[in-house]
């Protein structure tokens, strides 16, 4: 199963589609994508999120992965953050520049090892924060590579996140990364990148892996009473009140 369908100019779907349909979401165009903007309502996912423990389809942002001995030099040149700051096996969250400094797209990168990094975009912008990638790799001793159709991506977010899915681990919840840190975890059976980030403002991880291993996660998660939240109360859920 891929990760995306669809040519281009036509809307395109994640690996967990059938899922989302089979749960009653409804779904929407957002950002070339049909998405679930909820399930049962925004309003239960977010009171479930922020009270209990709710998985997200993230899939539709971008996944870019860039390696190569020039790796951290090219990063530090688009990005706003300092890259030579960020240790193996850590998460940074800056913005992606033009050469005067306008800002293209705000995301996060990890970095991978020493000379590899994959940084998240966001799903509006992902085809020309590539673009400008590749332009800007002339010079550099890089690889850049889409990884977006190859892969999938879930945020499992809130109070009751991580003590969840330590149940899928042989060690627990001390097996998944802290907050800003990522790593190779095997969940459920299932070998992913795990990521202690969010949008929620809740505790928990993003999960990036094979297209097949998130839909068997996902089904793993909702068995397990995992709420399935739409990116409605994923925007709800940034607010401060």
């Amino acid at each position: 199963m891929s990760g995306a369908t669809g040519a281009a100019g036509e809307v395109r779907r994640t690996a967990l589609y059938e899922a989302h349909r089979a749960a009653g979401a409804k779904l929407v165009e957002f950002a070339g994508w049909e998405m679930p903007i909820s399930y049962g309502g925004v309003s239960a996912e977010h009171l479930a999120v922020r009270g209990g423990v709710g998985v997200f389809d993230v899939s539709h942002m971008g996944r870019i992965r860039t390696a190569g001995p020039d790796a951290e030099r090219f990063l530090q040149r688009l990005l706003s953050n300092d890259v030579a700051a960020l240790a193996v096996g850590g998460a940074q969250y800056s913005c992606l520049c033009r050469q005067d400094g306008g800002v293209l797209d705000d995301l996060f990168s990890y970095r991978l090892d020493q000379a590899e990094y994959l940084t998240v975009t966001n799903a509006a912008n992902h085809e020309r924060d590539l673009g400008w990638f590749r332009e800007q790799a002339a010079g550099f001793e890089v690889e850049i590579e889409d990884r977006s159709a190859i892969s999938a991506m879930l945020a499992v977010q809130g109070p009751e996140a991580r003590g969840l899915l330590g149940e899928g681990t042989e060690s627990g919840a001390a097996a998944l990364p802290a907050r800003m840190r990522v790593g190779e975890v095997e969940l459920f059976g299932e070998a992913v990148l795990a990521c202690g980030t969010g949008y929620t403002g809740e505790d928990g991880v993003e999960l990036i892996g094979a297209p097949d291993a998130a839909v068997r996660l996902w089904a793993e998660l909702v068995r397990r009473g995992v709420e399935p939240v739409g990116l409605g109360a994923r925007d709800t859920l940034r607010l401060e009140v």
